[in-house]
């Protein structure tokens, strides 16, 4: 599972430079359903006004950055009039999850992950049912299953090549040794190249994460859900809401913030994102908050403004903390598969994905999307969404998620 790092504790009398690394363990609990009453007697002020910085402190760092605020503008309306932005849009969910039987979290996960399971491994046993030895139309069947669950043409062919590389080594005529040698070459390609699945906290100062992705995919309330696993590993949170063109994306992020009784750094509709940002870097080193999350405006990765814009932000972000952000988490909604792909890559070219979010994938048979990121693009799967609940946003583990598609009924 993936680990929070805990920082190092003061009393500690060994100095070191190098972050210390302690796994939390991220506990699942079941969230507080909250009648409109209760939420209007609860809910306390969160968005606190922004401490005043210095107007030329202020100034002179954002008149470094080139701006095009116009066109940016321009742009972000004409997306917006084109695209709504259904995900983001929609109410936060809110209803805890009714109480389940007594189940293991490898059965759970599997049975959220049915709709890959059936495209694919499913589909593939019923394929190797009856067959007595490895053949061509055997391969050609295979390779068809395959795409149909968006491992995407690159990886498919590679997968089989290794396959066939593997059963000519070793004299393999067995169906079922073929099935084995695609979950552990599969296993292989999500795992990566061997890199931590962990994040390390800086030390002595924030955990800056600049949430990104199109409009649509789920990034204010991937960060409400992310919000409350950092709350129970105990490490405090800024929200910032940096996407200042969506007249929703504020509340809505602010409604997050009430739930998880978090500060929610925010200024009025159509402000600079950039000025969002430079204020709320100055509050969390200020107040020494351990986590920064910070929402930005859906954006359509072909649109090259709108992608300045990001890299704007993130040039603010390391003027006023060098290193920031220290994570650029890349949303994707699982169900649109190859397309996925395409936005990952245009978004890491522009400002350097550090790590992906999959939302929805328990409505998509296209779960192969998570072996082509991995293998293709080399980035880690640091989230995977599998249902409404806050619960239901899980760390991704490769060797659990491989198990869960592969699972016996």
């Amino acid at each position: 599972m993936l680990g929070w790092f805990r920082k190092k504790k003061k009393e500690v009398a060994v100095e070191t430079d190098a972050p210390v690394q302690v796994e939390i363990p991220i506990k699942e609990s079941a969230e507080p359903d909250l009648t409109e009453q209760e939420s209007a007697a609860q809910s306390k002020e969160v968005a606190e006004p922004v401490e005043q910085v210095e107007e030329t402190a202020r100034a002179s760092v954002l008149e470094e950055i080139p701006e095009t605020e116009q066109e940016l503008q321009a742009e972000q309306l004409s997306v917006a009039e084109q695209e709504e932005a259904e995900e983001d849009d929609a109410p936060v969910e809110v209803e805890s999850a009714p109480q389940e039987k007594p189940v293991s979290m490898l059965r759970r996960l599997s049975e959220r992950l049915s709709r890959t399971r059936e495209s694919f491994t499913i589909r593939m046993d019923q394929l190797f049912l009856g067959k007595k030895e490895i053949d061509a139309d055997l391969f050609d069947d295979l390779e068809e299953i395959l795409i149909t669950a968006d491992l995407g043409v690159g990886t498919t062919q590679d997968l089989l090549e290794q396959a066939r590389k593997k059963i000519k080594r070793d004299n393999l005529s067995d169906p079922q040794a073929l099935k084995q040698i695609i979950k552990d070459q599969l296993k292989t390609y999500i795992s990566g190249d061997g890199r931590p699945q962990e994040l390390t906290l800086p030390e002595n100062e924030p955990f800056v994460i600049m949430v990104v992705g199109v409009n649509g995919v789920g990034k204010t309330t991937t960060i409400g859900k992310i919000t409350r696993k950092f709350l129970q590993a105990d490490r405090s949170v800024l929200l910032v809401a940096a996407d200042t063109f969506r007249a929703a994306a504020t509340s809505q992020l602010k409604i997050w913030g009430e739930r998880n009784e978090v500060r929610v750094i925010a200024q009025q509709e159509g402000a600079d994102p950039s000025a969002v940002v430079y204020d709320a870097m100055s509050v969390a080193r200020s107040k020494e908050y351990d986590v920064v999350l910070v929402d930005t405006a859906g954006r359509l990765h072909t649109k090259v403004n709108l992608m300045e814009e990001l890299k704007k932000i993130k040039r603010v972000m390391n003027k006023q903390l060098e290193g920031a952000p220290h994570e650029i988490l890349l949303v994707i909604d699982a169900t649109t598969g190859q397309n996925g792909i395409s936005q990952a890559k245009l978004f890491n070219e522009a400002v350097g994905v550090t790590g992906v979010a999959l939302t929805k994938l328990d409505g998509t048979a296209k779960g192969g999307i998570v072996a082509t990121i991995t293998r293709e693009l080399n980035l880690p799967i640091r989230f995977i969404g599998v249902g409404e609940q806050v619960d239901d946003l899980r760390d991704f583990d490769a060797e659990e998620f491989i198990e869960a598609l592969f699972v016996t009924d």
